[in-house]
């Protein structure tokens, strides 16, 4: 089984332009095609938290969301959504909240596919390197204290430069770090902030970040995508 899995930091559909259009948001990710796909800065951070998606538009994608949010306006939980195709089954969504002094969180999803339960987590961490940590210590106690041994994959802005330094040394043997390329600032990216992180049942397949005329413009993060293939039992 292979899927292809996507994060994207969508700075609330604000391009660089400064024109906020969610519209170029849906085509960029229309432009990926990715099974599953995990938003950062999906949602206002005042108020009422609401989409910067309206639901109508994704109602019209191939895609839907897993429900995690705690407002009725919101698609995600500090600001972390996820979206999956639409024939693919969701078993749960859950809000996980992460340690730290400003709202962070995750937004965690099982779903079903041909008889294999899996588990995806999109998330967006810390600028402090010491919080970043502790961030995905809490990550990786959610997933060991969970019933059954899914296969996992965990993706989103880490904010962290180095591919392998700092906070990602807190993945252990057990996890594939996948650090597609260089996603930060979108016109001319210089830096590796967004990464997808698989468990062992992964194996990797390709991965990319997408950079093209419209993504390049849309937001100040490039997607990035994975593309991986479950490890038969």
């Amino acid at each position: 089984m292979q899927l292809t899995f996507a994060s994207y930091n969508i700075h609330k559909a604000v391009g660089l332009d400064r024109k906020r259009d969610p519209e170029r948001i849906l085509s960029v990710l229309n432009e990926i095609d990715a099974d599953i796909i995990a938003l950062q800065e999906a949602d206002r951070r005042i108020g009422e938290r609401a989409s910067v998606l309206p639901r109508a538009e994704i109602d019209d994608t191939r895609w839907r969301v897993i429900e995690v949010a705690k407002r009725p306006r919101s698609i995600g939980w500090h600001g972390n959504a996820l979206l999956v195709r639409r024939d693919l089954e969701v078993v749960s969504g859950e809000a996980l909240d992460l340690p730290t002094l400003e709202p962070r969180g995750a937004a965690c999803g099982e779903i079903m596919i041909e008889g294999e339960r899996l588990r995806v987590i999109g998330t967006h961490l810390d600028l402090s390197g010491l919080r970043r940590r502790d961030q995905i210590r809490s990550l990786l106690t959610f997933v060991a204290e969970c019933a059954g041994d899914l296969p996992t994959v965990i993706m989103g802005d880490f904010n962290q430069w180095g591919r392998r330094t700092g906070a990602m040394r807190e993945f252990t043997d057990g996890w594939r770090i996948i650090t597609p390329g260089r996603s930060y600032p979108s016109r001319q990216p210089v830096a590796t902030l967004d990464r997808i992180v698989a468990s062992r049942h992964w194996t990797l397949v390709d991965a990319e970040v997408h950079h093209t005329g419209l993504s390049a413009v849309a937001s100040d993060h490039l997607p990035i995508m994975a593309t991986l293939d479950l490890i038969k039992k």
